[in-house]
């Protein structure tokens, strides 16, 4: 019986844990009788996304990628409208993606998701030709992830910390957007498209956001004063940025922002420089993932040990 190509895709660099244990555990898991396993280590930005290219072209059924939501969409934008299945083991800084659709952050017990067998076929998007599987935005996440692309310290800590000190730095737009039932023009702290409920680390920015019913979530977040950070940052963390009265909230398939410059968009928490016009679209169901039917509340302690690093930066 001819053996399940799988290729595993491993970025050594992403999150704040070492990696080099993975591919022995990857090796306990699959029955080496059914499956033909390679791995493959990133060695530069791009190169899953050349990994995974080849990988679609050899006919494997299977990639799993070992990282972030950056790596992750390296690897997932190669796999749209194909036949090969996304395994994620979430091991980067904030997992959107996978807390989204309750993948366990445990590498044994995310490849059991994969093991298991059970897939889901969810929605995707682009912005400017760029694929986004999570979030994509302008504004203040933009700015944040920019920043972010350049620390040293990762995970919650210091995500955290680079939101904090942006907040000092950052000014609000004006942006012109129309979506599928108009046009509205507003100054805006952020202008973020979801597919995901979440950016990362239980950070929810669209909390009914589903992932597959063909359209983005547009949360549309009016200028802040300092007073009501604590608040808005609060409802971030507890799914109640909705209720946020400087909130505006669309469902839509397609979404044009303009603004008045040039500058920085987020994809899936990656920043890169585009222009003046961006062209935001979603397509329906176009990507195959491993991952379980019915989407969990993650525990307390989770979320507690993220409100425990914003406790614990506030007091250094």
């Amino acid at each position: 019986m001819e053996k399940t190509k799988v290729c595993v895709i491993i970025n050594p660099v992403s999150g704040t844990e070492s990696k080099k244990n993975v591919p022995e555990e990857v090796a306990a898991a699959f029955d080496q009788t059914k499956f033909d396993i390679i791995i493959r280590i990133t060695g530069y930005p791009g190169h899953a996304t050349e990994i995974a290219r080849n990988a679609v072209n050899g006919k494997f059924a299977y990639i799993i990628a070992v990282g972030g939501d950056g790596t992750i969409n390296e690897v997932a934008k190669e796999l749209v409208n194909t036949d090969t299945v996304l395994g994620i083991i979430p091991s980067g800084s904030g997992n959107g993606l996978a807390r989204d659709l309750n993948i366990p952050l445990d590498v044994k017990k995310a490849l059991h998701i994969i093991l298991d067998g059970n897939i889901r076929s969810i929605d995707y998007g682009s912005a400017n030709e760029h694929i986004f599987f999570c979030t994509c935005g302008v504004g203040f996440d933009a700015f944040v992830s920019n920043r972010f692309a350049d620390e040293k310290k990762r995970g919650p800590l210091g995500y955290v910390r680079n939101i904090v000190e942006s907040v000092i730095d950052f000014k609000s737009e004006e942006y012109e957007i129309t979506h599928d039932e108009g046009t509205l023009n507003e100054r805006a702290f952020l202008v973020t498209c979801a597919n995901a409920s979440q950016y990362g680390n239980e950070v929810y920015i669209a909390p009914d956001a589903d992932m597959e019913d063909g359209k983005m979530n547009v949360s549309i977040l009016k200028p802040l004063n300092a007073n009501e950070i604590p608040q808005t940052t609060l409802q971030l963390f507890t799914k109640n940025i909705d209720k946020n009265s400087k909130m505006i909230s669309l469902l839509t398939a397609h979404l044009t922002i303009k603004r008045k410059k040039k500058g920085l968009l987020h994809i899936d928490g990656d920043p890169i420089k585009t222009g003046k016009v961006i062209n935001v679209k979603m397509y329906h169901k176009g990507l195959k993932v491993f991952a379980p039917n019915q989407v969990e509340e993650k525990p307390a302690k989770e979320k507690e040990n993220i409100f425990t690093a914003i406790t614990r930066w506030l007091n250094v």
